[in-house]
């Protein structure tokens, strides 16, 4: 597959930019681990050496964990950040459930999550309103703050539930939602909060026919965030570490998708889940989303990529070339390094090496243009899905695929059945592709395949100013 940027590019490009502003040169190569099954913490440093992966944000659920892992990471070289899943307590879950119900999250139909599933059972997500779940926060921080060894941390679950799914995930579930905010997933409504935005303005949210598209309701969402975010991070910074943060894809998506408007929050460095697989499934977003967050990330704010280097399509442990292919498009919109979630998919000697001779590369570009990546990709981000030739690829490889009576959806982690990119399928002839509904957060359009005789949907939410996703359904 031909690499869409090459290093001789970037090169090039850092020369024709001149002498860039050095920043605080952080790690450039990350990866996000927690303690599944089998976790083998002195394995996991050995293979972090190997593939050149110089930072890590690691969840462990006891603070020997966490000791442990500052010894190995002080003896393999390797910066250490402790993830923490912020609003969505994780290992005293049970414990808070329990002695506190009271502080769990309620949607805009009056049902707590300390009884109530949303998608799935782990979202116990805590609510921001509270002044006992912000000490709470306040506590965790301070809690691995006071280890040695540990340089900073690493914020995620800071949000709320996601009011709607990327579209491809919706199947995972058997629910339609279409880029439509629906009661039972929209949360942010703990009797705190509405009491605290009633003080505020006057009006009860939810006597609004869409509270999704109220200005003021989502703004204050987003502050309640905000603030606990900021909380988390004044308290690492009084102890001398670095902060960080995992939220959605981009400033806008996240705003809308789980009120996370990470613009605001005082870190050091930010790492935006952008899980292309997730989406689009082509490297296209990669490069948008970097873009778009560059665009509005908090100046003083380290922008880098997160990327899902284990899913089922694109960066998949079998397809190291797509994911550098991804790490390419990230660096082209400005990122500064990148973050992989996991390195499982780094799974041999020969992955590993490949991986660190590009990592090297990247490294000493970056210290040679003293400190900073510059973005080398210019260009206005198109809500016109056929100014997108890779994500029309994708959207047709899977009519086809449609035609020849193979399903395209199924219960898996990106809600999309792999596709087998050595198949090869009969052409498709395909009409005009026809207009039939468009919004503010959808594109829906009808095209026939007179090959097939199958007319077909084609569907692509916007989130937040970007093509999010795509679905072909057969009419």
């Amino acid at each position: 597959m031909k690499r869409f940027l090459t290093l001789a590019a970037i090169a090039l490009a850092l020369i024709s930019c001149g002498k860039q502003q050095k920043i605080q040169e952080y790690p450039m190569f990350w990866t996000w681990m927690e303690n599944r099954a089998g976790l083998d913490l002195d394995s996991l440093f050995v293979h972090l050496d190997e593939a050149g992966i110089d930072g890590l944000m690691l969840y462990l659920p006891d603070d020997e964990g966490y000791r442990k892992a500052a010894q190995l990471a002080k003896e393999h070289g390797i910066t250490l950040y402790a993830w923490i899943w912020t609003l969505n307590p994780r290992g005293d879950r049970q414990r808070l459930l329990e002695e506190h119900p009271e502080w769990f999250d309620v949607n805009r139909d009056g049902y707590s999550l300390k009884d109530y599933k949303a998608y799935v059972n782990s979202y116990k997500f805590l609510s921001a309103a509270l002044p006992e779940v912000r000490e709470y926060v306040k506590e965790n921080v301070k809690r691995v703050c006071q280890m040695d060894g540990i340089a900073g941390i690493c914020l995620d679950y800071c949000r709320i539930v996601d009011c709607v799914l990327p579209i491809s995930l919706s199947y995972n579930y058997n629910i339609t939602q279409d880029t439509e905010v629906y009661s039972q997933w929209d949360f942010g409504y703990h009797p705190a909060a509405l009491a605290q935005f009633k003080a505020e303005y006057g009006y009860d949210p939810r006597s609004l026919t869409d509270p999704s598209r109220d200005e003021k309701w989502c703004r204050f969402r987003e502050r309640l965030i905000t603030e606990v975010a900021n909380l988390a991070a004044e308290t690492a910074h009084s102890y001398g570490k670095a902060v960080a943060a995992s939220p959605f894809s981009t400033v806008k998506l996240a705003s809308f998708m789980v009120a996370q408007n990470f613009a605001d929050w005082d870190l050091d460095l930010v790492f935006p889940m952008v899980y292309s697989d997730f989406y689009s499934m082509e490297p296209g977003f990669v490069l948008d989303a970097v873009r778009q967050n560059n665009r509005d990330r908090n100046p003083k704010t380290d922008l880098y990529c997160g990327l899902g280097a284990e899913l089922g399509q694109g960066e998949t442990d079998g397809d190291l070339e797509s994911l550098l292919e991804n790490m390419d498009m990230a660096f082209a919109g400005g990122a500064q390094g990148i973050s992989l979630y996991t390195v499982a998919g780094l799974n041999t000697p020969e992955k590993r090496q490949a991986f660190k001779a590009y990592a090297d590369s990247l490294r000493a570009i970056r210290k040679a243009a003293g400190g900073r990546m510059p973005a080398v990709e210019a260009g206005e981000i198109s809500l016109d899905p056929f100014t997108h030739p890779r994500l029309i690829q994708v959207v047709e490889r899977n009519m086809q695929r449609m035609a020849a009576g193979e399903p395209i959806h199924v219960k898996s982690v990106n809600g999309m059945v792999p596709d087998d990119p050595a198949k090869v399928y009969p052409a498709l002839e395909l009409g005009d592709w026809v207009l039939t509904e468009q919004t503010d957060r959808l594109l829906v359009y009808r095209v026939k395949d007179h090959a097939s005789g199958i007319t077909f949907k084609v569907l692509f939410p916007i989130y937040g100013g970007l093509i999010s996703g795509w679905d072909v359904r057969r009419l």
